[in-house]
Order: structure tokens, then sequence, then C-alpha cells
């Protein structure tokens, strides 16, 4: 079990940074929710705490400079379109830390939705690209905003793991595994990041047509890394 470490949630204050932010405060870690702007920081943990009370106690609002100088982790968790550009504005401060990229590049084209993927290959690559010494992992692409800040929701999902660093992918993975009911699972090197990317698309694509909220759930595989 991953004891409590300090987070920092790059773009906390969109729906996927707050959600992912009360989520990991709810289950002892203690996290700084990062905005480019503090006041909106202040205001979005203000409604947290209003809303969950003791239950997010680990959670402090900041600045993006002050969530990439957490510890032990920081998650890139802004809108996709600027997922590169704020990696590559805190490369220094990421250097050498392990760095979680749960971007995906969506747009909606009529009843479905289709990828999008840059030069790079996969926006973890690119925020690799960008933050080059940092050590990125990519996590946590099909879960959606909404199940990640609902506590009074038991979350239901699995979550692949990709990463070139061992220590990341490790902790990354342990991270997930802190997380009650989610699974995690070493899915290889940076480069398969491209792969859960474009895969979100087509997840988001069922559950429009469908009604539905489906997550990830892998069968036949033991969770966790195989090392």
């Amino acid at each position: 079990m991953l004891s409590p470490v300090e987070i920092g949630v790059l773009g906390a204050t969109g729906p996927a940074g707050t959600g992912i932010a009360a989520r990991l405060a709810a289950i002892g870690h203690n996290v700084v929710a990062g905005s480019r702007e503090r006041s909106r920081a202040d205001a979005v943990v203000a409604t947290l705490r209003e809303k969950w009370d003791a239950r997010v106690d680990g959670l402090r609002a900041g600045t993006n400079d002050d969530a990439a100088a957490a510890q032990d982790l920081v998650i890139v968790a802004t809108t996709w379109e600027g997922a590169v550009d704020t990696a590559a504005a805190h490369a220094s401060a990421l250097a050498g830390k392990v760095v979680a990229s749960m971007a995906n590049g969506l747009e909606k084209v009529g009843h479905e939705f289709r990828p999008v993927l840059p030069e790079a290959g996969s926006l973890a690559e690119a925020v690799q690209a960008a933050a080059p010494a940092a050590r990125v992992a990519s996590a946590f692409h099909m879960i959606p905003a909404a199940t990640f800040g609902n506590l009074d929701e038991e979350m239901d999902s699995d979550v692949v793991v990709c990463s070139d660093d061992d220590v990341a992918r490790d902790l990354v993975i342990d991270l997930v595994s802190s997380i009650p009911n989610l699974g995690a699972f070493d899915g290889g090197s940076l480069a398969n990041s491209v792969g859960l990317e474009a895969f979100t698309a087509v997840l988001l694509t069922v559950n429009l047509r469908h009604k539905g909220s489906a997550t990830l759930r892998l069968a036949g595989v033991d969770r966790r890394s195989p090392r």
C-alpha cells in the first residue's frame, strides 16, 4: 500500500484536475491543486471543502508553480490543448520528478469522438519532449472526470500505465492501486500511450451512442506490474 505522498496537480481547476485532486486527497494524499491563477485554485478548493469537508483535508490551493514543486509526483491534468505548453513552462521544476500525463486529444465530430494525436505520437510523448528531464508516465485516460470527483461513488475501472522509466511506472502503478477498486496494469513503454489515448475516443463514442458510462476493465490477467 502506498504511503501518503505529496502530489501536485497542474490544471486542477478543470473537470479532470478537480476530480482527481479531490479523489487523491480523500484517500489520504497531500495534494496541491494548481492553476495559472491562484484565485481560481482558491475557489475550487473552497468549493470542494464545502462539499466534502474533512474528506479533503489533504487538499490545498496553489499556483501551477506550486503544484510543479510537489515533492513526490506531478499530474498534468490540464485540457489536452494546454498539456504540452504547461509541461514546457514548468520543465525546470519537473526535472527528475515523476510526471503523470492523463491528457487525451479528442474532438467531437457528429455523433462520435475522434482522437487528435500530435506528431510525437501521443500527448504523453509530447509532454516528455517538452520536459525532457522529467520521468513521464501516462495513466488515467479512460476514467470520466465526474467519476473521479464524486467521492460518494465507488470507482470501478482499470488503468494502464505506460512509461520508459521504471521508477515512474512503478510509482504511478502504486498510486493507481492506492485508489480503492482501481486496477493497475503495466502497459510497457511510453510509445504505447498512443493506443490508450486513441482508444479513449472509441470508448467515449460507445458511451455516447449507447447512453452509458463504460470504463476499461481487463480480464484474464493479474493486476500490477509483472516485475
